[in-house]
């Protein structure tokens, strides 16, 4: 009999339950969202890059680097390494955790769309006492209460305040997902610019090497000549003082070239101690880097979208805050089984339910809910300038780095000029000395001229490589914003896309 009654009772429940989260949605449909609209502030943004000059600008089909930018410098040793780093790199994962929970919180807050419902089971053996006052008739009596409920509480979202929670965490996970970016890019840049460090490095000491040799030559020619009575002993100390000191500068280039190389190895996940670069001499320039209109700056740079999600994500918090100046209303329903035996606990006659709903509004808070309508409000406005900020140090490293590329480009030209010319002025001087014309001390000085002239060369091409880096960095290295999770609560992992 008891399996009879059991369908009945729990369809009695059912309704119940449906007839509150019925009531629950029409309040949410016919409620409003209390609030400002988001509108993306307006910023200034000049017509063209003012030290682009002559720079190439992007073709319809170069309209990004590419998530795998580094590519451009068609550099297979590089290319290994910035692979490593999606893979290996701490920093890079720690990031990404910051995004997972950053979609954890709004899978959080996005479930107060929805009612909760708990449920349990209690069973109590009670005694009343023999001097309980009236009404109870059934004083001294002890008995055993066994109960099932069920609770479902919800509360209707009638002035959008869980609508507007949602929506400000949804975009902070957005901004989330935009740090991982420019996380994933710096690191990627920041390897890149170590590796070309590094390079130059490599061309530095080949060239003091190659340098030392020469001198070598030198101090046996001026050597052989004191030993014939042609030169004095003199002599002799200024060529091995300058044989011995380029000596040392070779060697002194070894310390920050290690550096740079136990560098690398943290950035890809190694250790410095168990992990070393191949020296590889810097030779050619940067190759050729496509430049978008300032106009797409704002689309293509992760930390100017991340600054815009968080603007948005603020925004939304205005929302929240006037929202707490209207009623809070919540609708509950309990059902369940009671009964004080266990045999009949789960039959028709033990069904217990109740439905109903409250209305809280704040009459008086001594400026609380003022107050924080206050501050939403200034961390909006807050944000708002950071956003600003961020659109205007964006336009500034790009034009510096177009002006260090630009700039570096005629000094490397010039020095080259200037490096002929100490070559051709030792050569002279190496003639002169040997025809005994002029004295050893003219060559030493062509030959400091010379040198110095040599190693500002391979200095500013390292640095034309570290700035070409720096530029693809102040585009965005390829990134677009279109890239963003519109739903990061729906995403199950993360993308390449994402991440680059």
């Amino acid at each position: 009999m008891n399996s009879l009654r059991l369908p009945a009772t729990c369809h009695r429940i059912s309704r119940t339950a449906s007839l509150a989260m019925c009531l629950a949605g029409a309040l949410a449909v016919v409620g409003c969202s209390v609030g400002p609209k988001y509108q993306r502030p307006a910023v200034d943004v000049p017509p063209a890059y003012k030290e682009a000059g002559d720079w190439k600008t992007a073709q319809p089909n170069e309209k990004n680097l590419g998530g795998a930018w580094w590519q451009i410098f068609q550099d297979s040793q590089l290319n290994t390494l910035e692979d490593q780093i999606n893979v290996s790199n701490q920093n890079l994962k720690a990031a990404a955790a910051q995004y997972t929970q950053a979609r954890a919180v709004l899978r959080y807050y996005r479930a107060d769309y929805y009612p909760s419902i708990n449920g349990g089971a209690t069973a109590t053996r009670i005694r009343i006492s023999n001097n309980h006052p009236p009404p109870v008739s059934t004083n001294g009596s002890t008995y055993n209460d066994f109960q099932i409920p069920v609770e479902l509480s919800y509360e209707a979202d009638v002035w959008g305040r869980v609508r507007k929670t949602v929506e400000s965490q949804r975009e902070q996970a957005q901004a989330s997902a935009a740090d991982l970016a420019t996380v994933n890019l710096s690191l990627h840049a920041q390897l890149a610019m170590f590796y070309f460090q590094a390079r130059s490095l490599d061309a530095q000491e080949q060239l003091l090497s190659s340098t030392v040799a020469q001198y070598e030559q030198a101090w046996q020619l001026v050597e052989s000549q004191f030993q014939g009575g042609l030169a004095s002993d003199v002599e002799v100390q200024q060529a091995s003082t300058q044989l011995e000191t380029t000596r040392a500068q070779a060697i002194d280039v070894g310390v920050l070239r290690a550096q740079y190389e136990h560098a690398i190895a943290t950035l890809i996940g190694k250790p410095a101690s168990s992990y070393g670069l191949s020296p590889l001499p810097l030779t050619s320039p940067p190759p050729s880097i496509p430049l978008q209109l300032p106009s797409e700056l704002l689309e293509r740079r992760p930390d100017i979208a991340a600054a815009e999600r968080r603007m948005a994500a603020a925004n939304a918090q205005i929302g929240v805050a006037k929202a707490a100046y209207y009623p809070t209303i919540s609708l509950g329903a309990t059902g369940g089984f009671e009964s004080g035996v266990i045999t009949t606990l789960l039959s028709g006659p033990s069904v217990l339910w109740s439905a109903g709903g409250s209305a809280v509004a704040p009459i008086f808070d001594a400026g609380r809910r003022r107050a924080n309508l206050d501050q939403v409000i200034a961390a909006y406005d807050e944000t708002v300038a950071n956003y600003r900020e961020a659109v205007l140090n964006g336009f500034q490293q790009v034009e510096d780095n177009l002006a260090a590329l630009r700039i570096l480009e005629k000094e490397a030209d010039t020095q080259q000029r200037a490096v002929v010319a100490a070559e051709k002025s030792l050569a002279l001087s190496l003639t002169r000395y040997r025809g005994g014309i002029t004295s050893y001390l003219e060559v030493t000085v062509a030959q400091s001229a010379a040198l110095s002239d040599e190693v500002t060369a391979v200095d500013i091409l390292g640095r034309r490589m570290t700035n070409a880096v720096l530029l693809i960095q102040a585009l965005g290295g390829g990134w677009d914003r279109s890239t963003l999770p519109e739903r990061p609560e729906c995403c199950g992992r993360l993308t390449s896309a994402v991440v680059r």
